[in-house]
């Protein structure tokens, strides 16, 4: 699979190398990609005053091609130039039903102005939401996301959410095994969701470094529905059921019941903004019926789960 990072003058480092270190991780665990960098002009500087000497725009993509575009320092001044021009025209001609592409940050706004926003929820940095809103008027823009994916079209909200949007692509191209290494290896736990306007329970309640404590969570985590027992949890770990427990309320700040209940309700939240019922939704989290969510949900979350705005 072939990912092209897409380059223009004044690139913001960051939404360049946090991503790409992550793809590039996945790759030393096994994912089948191959990174590419290419743009308009052939010496790109980036936010850092750093140059770089880069491929030419391809000429054609594979079909199944990742492109991802990056943002920039001054969207105003450094979208007006004529390199930022041409890249926009070459996004007009090449970005297909069968290519990816995916945004991050103002890059988002070279792919309102090449049109391929239209009819399509996004979202770019809280900052420029209103640009992004004025040049792509037919596009659904959302505020308060950390990344957006619409059919073909992924776009983030920039800077470190560029690199949860690079783990969501590393987990559904390779598979969530390879992501969770990458997270690891990253010290970035990947548990943030497109759908969180904040900090989620996936990714809450990591913030620290116990090893058997962040593998227990892995488990948890990769099946949330699952009945997991204590004595299970503690002999997958290699621990003894009391001090798994005393050690994971130690460093997570939280118990395991409540770190899974929380999961699952947010598994439910999911389902149900994918339309699922209520009934369906507590049934796919694990949960024995629609009233034990209920129950679970009024406890660590406001309002009603039978409405799936929610």
């Amino acid at each position: 699979m072939d990912i092209w990072f897409l380059l223009t003058p004044r690139y913001l480092a960051l939404d360049f190398v946090g991503p790409a270190e992550a793809l590039r991780m996945a790759i030393d665990e096994g994912a089948p990609f191959r990174l590419r960098v290419a743009g308009p002009a052939r010496e790109c500087v980036s936010s850092l005053g750093l140059a770089s000497l880069i491929d030419p725009l391809p000429e054609v993509l594979a079909d199944g091609s990742l492109v991802v575009l990056c943002g920039t320092v001054d969207e105003d001044a450094d979208y007006a130039t004529p390199e930022a021009q041409q890249l926009v025209a070459w996004l007009r001609r090449h970005i297909t039903p069968q290519v990816q592409l995916a945004t991050i940050c103002s890059g988002a706004l070279l792919a309102g102005m090449a049109g391929l926003l239209d009819g399509r929820s996004c979202t770019t940095h809280h900052s420029i939401v209103g640009k992004l809103a004025a040049v792509a008027p037919a596009a659904r823009v959302l505020d308060n996301r950390i990344f957006v994916e619409d059919g073909n079209i992924a776009t983030s909200a920039g800077i470190t959410t560029g690199m949860d949007l690079a783990l969501a692509l590393i987990e559904r191209h390779a598979g969530a095994d390879i992501a969770a290494r990458v997270a690891r290896r990253m010290v970035l736990y990947m548990r943030r969701s497109g759908d969180d306007p904040q900090l989620s329970p996936w990714l809450a309640y990591r913030n620290h470094l116990h090893p058997a404590v962040h593998r227990a969570q892995d488990l948890i985590a990769r099946e949330p529905a699952q009945r997991w027992a204590v004595e299970e949890l503690a002999g997958r770990v290699h621990l003894s059921p009391r001090h798994l427990t005393r050690l994971f309320r130690e460093q997570a700040g939280v118990g395991i019941v409540e770190y899974q209940q929380r999961l699952r309700i947010s598994l439910v939240r999911q389902l149900l903004q994918q339309g699922v019922s209520v009934e369906r939704a507590a049934e796919g989290a694990g949960f024995g019926s629609a009233r034990d969510m209920r129950r679970v949900w009024s406890k660590y979350l406001p309002g009603s789960p039978g409405r799936p705005a929610v």
